[in-house]
């Protein structure tokens, strides 16, 4: 495998591994970057742009960007925590006071916090949304303020796997006036040098490779439970009336997310494109100054974002999880780099976080898509050679 890109000295276990996903674990193309102390110390990529470019003709390039699913959803997170920072958002005020439809169906006492820490009881709708009406911001928020909470607010969480796309997007065009992606964009891509959209341009649009699924190996390795899932996690996904594919399925039919019309959409639990070194320097602006730059989050800020809100058994993904304000955090379901890391990783692969204590932030973009929703074997085999590395 032709792996181009640079490693800064100590950290050439980091290639290794990253090499070695694409010999043992599947891999047709992908990237990774890691900053250590806002420093970039590894930027690498290799194989096919196009998952399905079985010839491998098109090589992926040094600003190859891919969707990465709910990666997206630690970036749209920042946004309302950047909102609050800046005095415009209170996370203990009511939802329905910034947007006052929201407060149908019981959701009256339901606030900011919540709808961050999936505590809001809304992963799934009554009816889902096809494609279209996903995308038209109008239909989603719609359809989440006029929903009656699965469980009572606050007193249990469950992962908003697309429902978060409508909760957070009609939140900050209430308290600004601008979409996310827009305000991602002038507030947050724009001033770091991010390839990063919520709403792809379309004179980006080029840039950006297909994704699709990929077969796991016999022998892959690592995130036993995406590769073992429990009987009650597999029951779950495999249940058409289960919170579980009620909640993955708020969308349907699932949408071509290769179509030009759902990258150009703005659905910040989902379909965020970037690439890797974005989402790396993304996160290390969260903890730190980038190249000199101005960092994200004040340490309060920093403190709220890897604050534990949500932790047990999740009533979506089954599996116990622990949840920040917007971010997932270190534990058996989603193992990051130590006690103290947050992030967010995308369901089939892609990975974004950061980990304060070792000042590193990682950013791993991938087209090959496998089953796993928050331990894929190659970002964890890519953890645990950064890891090496300290």
């Amino acid at each position: 495998m032709d792996v181009r890109g640079t490693v800064a000295e100590g950290f050439e276990p980091v290639k290794d591994a990253f090499m070695r996903n694409f010999e043992q674990r599947g891999e047709r193309g992908a990237a990774l970057a890691v900053y250590r102390d806002g420093r970039k110390v590894v930027d690498l990529w290799a194989g096919t742009r196009n998952v399905d470019d079985a010839a491998g003709q098109e090589p992926w390039a040094l600003d190859t960007a891919q969707i990465v699913r709910s990666a997206t959803k630690g970036i749209a997170a920042a946004v309302v925590l950047l909102l609050h920072q800046r005095g415009q958002i209170d996370l203990d005020a009511p939802v329905g006071t910034y947007w006052p439809e929201f407060k149908a169906a019981g959701k009256e006492r339901v606030v900011v916090r919540q709808l961050l820490s999936h505590r809001a009881g809304l992963p799934a709708l009554d009816r889902p949304l096809t494609p279209a009406e996903a995308a038209d911001g109008v239909s989603g928020p719609a359809a989440v303020a006029a929903q009656r909470p699965a469980w009572d607010p606050g007193t249990d969480h469950g992962y908003h796997a697309q429902t978060y796309s409508w909760l957070l997007a009609e939140l900050v065009r209430r308290v600004t006036g601008r979409t996310i992606g827009r305000w991602v964009a002038e507030e947050i891509a724009r001033p770091l040098g991010l390839d990063f959209w919520i709403g792809l341009p379309q004179d980006e649009a080029h840039r950006v490779g297909r994704i699709g699924p990929v077969e796991e190996p016999a022998a892959a390795d690592g995130g036993g439970l995406k590769l073992r899932p429990k009987r009650a996690v597999s029951e779950a996904y495999s249940d058409p009336d289960s919170l579980t594919r009620r909640a993955f399925g708020a969308i349907d039919p699932m949408p071509d997310e290769n179509d030009p019309a759902y990258r150009a959409a703005e659905l910040p639990a989902s379909n965020g494109i970037s690439t890797a070194r974005a989402l790396a320097r993304f996160y290390a602006a969260t903890i730190g100054e980038v190249d000199g730059g101005p960092r994200l989050f004040a340490p309060a800020t920093l403190t709220l974002a890897r604050t534990e809100e949500s932790a047990g058994p999740d009533r979506v993904l089954v599996v116990p999880t622990r949840l920040g304000l917007g971010f997932m955090l270190h534990g058996p379901a989603c193992p990051l780099l130590g006690p103290g890391s947050f992030g967010h990783p995308g369901r089939g692969g892609s990975l974004g976080f950061a980990d304060p204590e070792s000042g590193i932030a990682l950013g791993y973009v991938t087209n090959g898509l496998r089953k796993g929703v928050t331990a894929d074997p190659r970002a964890q085999a890519l953890i645990r050679a950064v890891r090496s590395a300290l």
